[in-house]
């Protein structure tokens, strides 16, 4: 990966250094090393940084928050006001499945079983591991459950039931959309590949996959179908943690994490990602979403961002491969 390049490895130094959930994915997707010199690192996601702070934060009963998709007690005008929160368990959960911790520790082990148990949806009380009825909430406890290896094949049954003519999916389908949204799509393409890696998947959850994929590869990841245009400038946006946010470089991730050869269609996505490159090779994050959160995982908008940096690192290794 350095290859001798004095700007690649100050940045591979750089984000060694940063938290251990950076240093196993920097040792694994992009120095390429084996499962014995990623591991421990991977392992000190636990006990240390951002992942040891986020589980300081939880609940006696394996909750964050005391809620499953909202905080205990928090009030539509609270969330007029400051925006989504994301303290809540099924957000953390997402967190801590993103930032490597291991499903087979006893914390995570616990983690599920305690969720299992007292986890219930705001939406009509469901079990957590049920799921509930929108399709991006599903979408993400399809892929935490299958990670954490929990059997979400109930809720995968209903995302197949879900999916849209178009492909993808639509969270507004039971208000009445019969059309499919980036946001909503990708979560549900995030699920269904987390439950392809725990499972093998079958047929139809490969087909499924593959057509919602092809929902947005038609589209080059940011385009309307009918004019070409972009559908969003937002989606642009160097943001993580992305939430249910779909960007272009959340989608560009996606299809290096399913080892898919790289589809032409791409090809402008990348160059656009490749423009916002800094002079020193890293890549900074644009904004924050709104919203309570745990504590940041960046030093701000504009600063040289750790994460944006891996991801579009990984996804020119894969691009170029």
């Amino acid at each position: 990966m350095t290859g001798g390049d004095a700007t690649a490895d100050a940045r591979i130094d750089w984000l060694l250094a940063v938290d251990p959930a950076i240093a196993w994915q920097v040792r694994r997707d992009l120095l390429g090393e084996p499962p014995a010199a990623w591991r421990p690192d991977r392992a000190r996601v636990e006990t240390q940084g951002w992942g040891a702070r986020l589980l300081a934060h939880q609940d006696p009963d394996g909750q964050w928050a005391g809620g499953a998709f909202v905080p205990a007690g928090f009030t539509p005008e609270q969330w007029a006001q400051e925006g989504q929160p994301w303290t809540a368990t099924t957000y953390a959960l997402t967190q801590l499945r993103e930032l490597g911790l291991d499903p087979g520790s006893e914390r995570a082990r616990r983690t599920v079983e305690l969720v299992g148990r007292h986890a219930r949806w705001d939406h009509d009380g469901q079990p957590f591991w049920a799921g509930e009825v929108e399709e991006c909430i599903n979408g993400r406890t399809v892929a935490d459950g299958a990670y954490f290896g929990v059997d979400v094949g109930p809720i995968v049954t209903r995302l197949l039931a879900d999916q849209q003519p178009d492909g993808g999916w639509n969270c507004e389908r039971a208000a009445g959309s019969v059309r499919s949204s980036f946001d909503t799509t990708i979560n549900v393409l995030e699920g269904l590949w987390q439950h392809e890696l725990a499972t093998g998947g079958t047929a139809a959850t490969r087909a499924a996959r593959a057509a919602g994929e092809e929902y947005l590869l038609a589209r080059g990841l940011f385009r309307r179908l009918s004019t070409g245009e972009p559908a969003d400038p937002a989606m642009f946006d160097l943001l993580y943690p992305a939430r249910w946010h779909f960007t272009v470089l959340r989608g560009l991730d996606h299809f290096r994490a399913t080892g898919s050869s790289p589809d032409p269609r791409l090809g402008d996505a990348i160059e656009r990602l490749l423009a916002r490159r800094r002079p020193d090779g890293r890549w900074p994050l644009d904004r924050h979403l709104a919203g309570r959160v745990w504590f940041g995982l960046d030093d701000g908008p504009g600063r040289p961002s750790p994460w944006i940096t891996l991801l579009a690192l990984r996804v020119l290794r894969w691009w170029a491969n």
